[in-house]
């Protein structure tokens, strides 16, 4: 049997809160239910944040009545505190979302915060995800390199990759946030990060800002990792990262997934309705 690789669709949460856009609930709730009926199996559809921070986020809990729910599918949503995590839990998430930072110039622009710091945020959170009984997930940012530090220590990125599945996270996603990364850099981390942490709890994440997302995927691949997070039409980028275009596409992903002989589930006619959507978006 063909091997089968998980892609974690994130463009309705990643993609549009880096777009700077409002966009209509209505909208998000058609793209959310067009992207429900391609086969993916996990979907981000929004964030619980202040809506003072992010105003692009505003209507999740509208988001989360509002949208058809296939059960085959895992709506998630980012929860940076617990008052987001109790939003979450309020609007029947499937599970959450929490993040920090593997650079302390990143974790005080994004989190105004330390890593150290940001990890004491986590603990309630993490408490009350066991009190319900809510998958958590995990993601790092800046793994490769920081927009404000320069390039990141392998060492540093198993250390806080690490911390994140000791307290509790089902799996760590890796995120090269400005899209650095080459197959040199990769491979480099993935070295040092192997030995500690196994590839099952690992996911790649990675923007195409230079257009190489594709051999860095194909490189991940390579090394075991079977889960990659991916944005519809390339929706995406982050605010504080300058110069990060778009999360890798989602259908790129996939002719990557095809190209090295793995199944995705993803069905390609039906992911057109929803990249047309997408594109709507952005004009």
């Amino acid at each position: 049997m063909t091997e089968r690789v998980t892609i974690f669709e994130v463009g309705p949460r990643d993609g549009l809160q880096s777009l700077g856009l409002q966009v209509p609930t209505e909208t998000k709730v058609a793209l959310i239910e067009a992207l429900s009926r391609t086969g993916l199996t996990k979907i981000e559809a929004t964030s619980f944040v202040s809506p003072r921070w992010v105003p692009q986020m505003a209507d999740a809990a509208e988001v989360m009545a509002q949208i058809t729910r296939i059960p085959a599918v895992c709506y998630s949503a980012l929860t940076p505190n617990l008052r987001g995590m109790e939003g979450a839990i309020a609007a029947r998430c499937d599970e959450v979302a929490i993040f920090a930072s593997a650079s302390e110039g990143f974790s005080r622009a994004n989190l105004n915060c330390s890593i150290e710091e940001s990890f004491e945020r986590f603990t309630p959170i993490m408490e009350r995800a066991r009190e319900v009984g809510i998958p958590v997930r995990g993601y790092l940012s800046a793994v490769i390199a920081c927009p404000y530090d320069g390039g990141v220590a392998p060492q540093t990125v198993t250390r806080w990759t690490a911390k994140l599945l000791e307290i509790g996270c089902y799996e760590v996603s890796l995120g090269d946030t400005i899209g650095a990364g080459t197959v040199e850099t990769l491979d480099a981390m993935l070295d040092v990060l192997l030995d500690e942490c196994p590839t099952d709890k690992l996911a790649g994440h990675f923007h195409d800002t230079h257009g190489n997302a594709r051999e860095l995927v194909a490189t991940a691949l390579e090394r075991g990792l079977r889960t990659f997070d991916a944005s519809v039409a390339g929706l995406g980028g982050c605010p504080y990262a300058p110069g990060s275009r778009g999360n890798i596409d989602t259908r790129l992903v996939m002719e990557v997934l095809e190209a090295q002989g793995f199944s995705h589930g993803v069905d390609r006619d039906a992911l057109v309705q929803a990249e047309q959507i997408a594109q709507g978006i952005v004009g």
